[in-house]
């Protein structure tokens, strides 16, 4: 008996012949933007910054209240400082600054008077030529003071610093100088020697060199200018008496209507400075 093959037909597909797989559809996709590529220094970045980041830890508390703490009390010292100027003196002492303010008033007032008359008798031309020289040779007289060339006389204070230990240093009387001159003093002599703008003071072998001349103790500071304030000046809390005091060594202040300072100041030849010419015309 020959078998007789299965019909086929279009509705059958043939056995011997392979089907594809059945694909899904494909949807159309959105085009994508390019990417920078990261580079090494990047990533670097990334790493510094996750570093620095800040992070809550008991230490960083700690150190944020000891920074607060600390700005309150500098705050509440400033303050206090502030309040504190002339409200921890006794009342004589503020007397005592208040006449010394006073006075120093009535001697400025007298002083702007006097120029101001000076200046209205140059401007009205009678006895011009008089006073021009009368103003000239006070200029002059008031050179010869502020130079140390010519002597002084007038009021003024006599201080005395005795120091058998040889306690007392350069710095002790400059300081005693600085408080003369912010008092007013416009003519100073410390034992044999004149002070002037340009002298300083040092330590040699256990006494005091001023502008190159060794002075012993006892210390004597003439000075002429209003002799209620620079008194006043050595005794303030904390000032040259005091120090002088800490130091052991003692000091006396002497008010006199009539201070001689006798010693003079040579004048030498600048190195360095020299006069600016006048602008030609």
């Amino acid at each position: 008996m020959s078998s007789t093959p299965p019909p086929t037909g279009p509705d059958r597909p043939s056995p011997s012949t392979p089907q594809a797989p059945a694909q899904a559809p494909t949807s159309p996709q959105a085009p994508t933007s390019p990417q920078a590529p990261s580079t090494p220094q990047d990533g670097a970045w990334h790493r510094l910054l996750r570093m620095a980041r800040p992070r809550a830890t008991r230490a960083n508390a700690f150190a944020a209240l000891l920074a607060i703490g600390l700005g309150f009390a500098i705050a509440t010292q400033v303050q206090q400082t502030n309040q504190n100027g002339l409200e921890q003196l006794r009342e004589d002492e503020l007397v005592r600054i208040l006449d010394d303010v006073s006075s120093e008033q009535d001697r400025l007032s007298a002083d702007v008077r006097t120029l101001e008359l000076r200046r209205d008798r140059l401007l009205s031309g009678a006895d011009g030529s008089e006073e021009a020289l009368k103003s000239a040779q006070e200029r002059v007289d008031t050179l010869g003071i502020l130079t140390g060339t010519a002597p002084a006389t007038g009021p003024g204070v006599v201080i005395t610093i005795s120091d058998p230990d040889h306690k007392v240093t350069a710095a002790r009387l400059l300081d005693a100088l600085q408080e003369l001159r912010d008092a007013g003093a416009e003519a100073v002599q410390i034992n044999d020697v004149r002070v002037v703008a340009d002298t300083w003071f040092t330590d040699s072998d256990g006494a005091v060199e001023v502008s190159g001349h060794q002075i012993q103790p006892p210390y004597t500071i003439r000075a002429i200018g209003d002799s209620a304030t620079m008194a006043s000046a050595m005794d303030i809390p904390g000032g040259v008496t005091e120090s002088v005091r800490r130091d052991g060594a003692t000091s006396t202040v002497r008010q006199a209507d009539t201070v001689e300072v006798t010693a003079l100041h040579s004048l030498t030849e600048p190195r360095y400075a020299r006069p600016v010419p006048a602008p030609s015309k």
